[in-house]
């Protein structure tokens, strides 16, 4: 069953990302009070009486605007306005109606969509006082809401899913959540723009265009993504505006809610210090990592320059050595296939399990090959291991101190479990028990 969308629309600073965040449940969209803050389309999934939905919220129309960004702000609305089965068309109850309106009223009816009217701050006086103004749009009777206060969202809900089918809210999302983290201007809305083959977010050569991590839903190969589109993380020095603060914590917030994240690099610049801080929260997080490095054609090539590039890739970024590393140009397509087979790799490797037999004949050939070491007379012992979860993989190592177990040794048994399992691009978490105990 395919997902029934509703996209919110209306013009700049009515109040769009608060009744998106109000609906979805959760503080997605940037609320500030300064037109133009949402400028590409911010994607949620919601749920209303048993119906289930994907909210979607666009930036502010603005057609009088010679703003840099209004033109692909329009075009981001109208991409948004296609793929939608209900408009939520969201005007500012105290301002009353205003040209603008009326001109985004004639564009909504040339949807031949269904479109809600709904009136914003109904708490106030005066949207009291202009009530009646708005039947002028010819939307029917308008529903009145405070998407601060939460007023009346029950009502616009009830009218949005009415014709909506019933879902089991048990049902588990099978799509798989991938991030592109990275700092400002790597490319990665023009990678995603590339293999969506639309432009889906809003590409300049301004650093820090995308403001808002960005929820793509892709097929590859029979399996379902949801690719994210994240803010570029700035040294924490340089984020200076409100906005970009907000911003910098919802891409963490990306990151968490995802299975995968790529690091994209830019291959001109070279892998940075906030490269590497990016990454190893992700690697903490026990993400499945890639590592792409984009704008490889814009590089002067000699016989060893991958080959170099690479080994510095590998120093800088060495608690991350199992990640899988391709070169690609978002702008010609170079080994962008590449890069999603790598994708769907790792998703399969971070659902890997190793069956408990088969596990502990590897340890004990390693243990053979390798002892584990001693101290002051006290040498280690590896009595059995099993694997206890997947989506990262987990393992518990039963010994007899794990104190005994320094860190190379730990290392060594991870490598030759890596060498006989495909497991690249996944952490592998390991906890090292005394036997008998059944928690760290």
């Amino acid at each position: 069953m395919s997902d029934q969308i509703v996209c919110i629309v209306g013009k700049p600073n009515v109040g769009k990302s608060s009744l998106f965040n109000k609906i979805v449940g959760q503080r997605i969209s940037i609320t500030e009070d300064t037109p133009g803050v949402t400028r590409d389309r911010i994607y949620g999934r919601a749920s209303w009486l048993g119906r289930e939905f994907i909210l979607i919220d666009t930036g502010g129309l603005d057609v009088k605007s010679d703003d840099t960004f209004m033109k692909n702000i329009r075009l981001q609305a109208d991409i948004a306005l296609e793929t939608s089965n209900v408009i939520i068309f969201l005007v500012d109850g105290v301002e009353s109606v205003t040209a603008m309106d009326r001109d985004l009223a004639n564009r909504l009816r040339q949807t031949n969509k269904k479109v809600i009217l709904a009136v914003n701050k109904l708490d106030s006086k005066k949207t009291k006082e202009n009530m009646y103004d708005f039947y002028e749009l010819g939307f029917g009777e308008p529903i009145f809401v405070s998407a601060e206060q939460g007023q009346g969202i029950g009502d616009l809900l009830d009218k949005v899913i009415e014709d909506f089918p019933v879902v089991d809210p048990d049902e588990d999302d099978p799509k798989i959540r991938v991030s592109f983290i990275g700092k400002p201007n790597v490319g990665k809305s023009s990678l995603i723009n590339y293999i969506l083959g639309e432009n889906r977010n809003i590409v300049t050569n301004i650093p820090g265009t995308t403001r808002d991590s960005i929820d793509s839903y892709f097929t590859y190969k029979d399996t379902d993504y949801i690719f994210v589109d994240t803010a570029g993380l700035r040294k924490r020095k340089k984020i200076e505006e409100k906005i970009e603060r907000y911003s910098a914590v919802r891409t963490l917030s990306s990151i968490d809610r995802s299975h995968i994240c790529v690091l994209m690099v830019d291959a001109t610049e070279g892998i940075s210090e906030q490269d590497t801080k990016i990454m190893g929260y992700a690697h903490d997080q026990n993400k499945g990592l890639i590592i792409a490095v984009n704008k490889w054609d814009a590089v002067e090539k000699e016989t060893n320059t991958m080959r170099a590039y690479e080994k510095e890739i590998r120093e800088k970024l060495s608690f991350a050595s199992y990640a899988p590393l391709v070169f690609i140009s978002a702008k010609t397509g170079q080994r962008v296939t590449q890069l999603l087979d790598l994708i769907n790799i790792v998703n399969n490797n971070y659902s890997l399990r190793i069956p408990t037999g088969v596990l502990n004949d590897l340890l004990n050939q390693a243990v053979l090959m390798n002892q584990p070491p001693s101290d002051k007379g006290r040498r280690g012992k590896l009595f059995y291991g099993s694997q206890v979860s997947t989506r990262p993989p987990k393992f518990n190592f039963y010994v007899n101190d794990p104190e005994l177990f320094h860190f190379t040794y730990r290392r060594f048994l991870e490598n030759q479990i890596r060498k006989s399992f495909s497991f690249d691009g996944v952490p592998l978490t390991f906890n090292y028990k005394s036997r008998g105990k059944e928690t760290d």
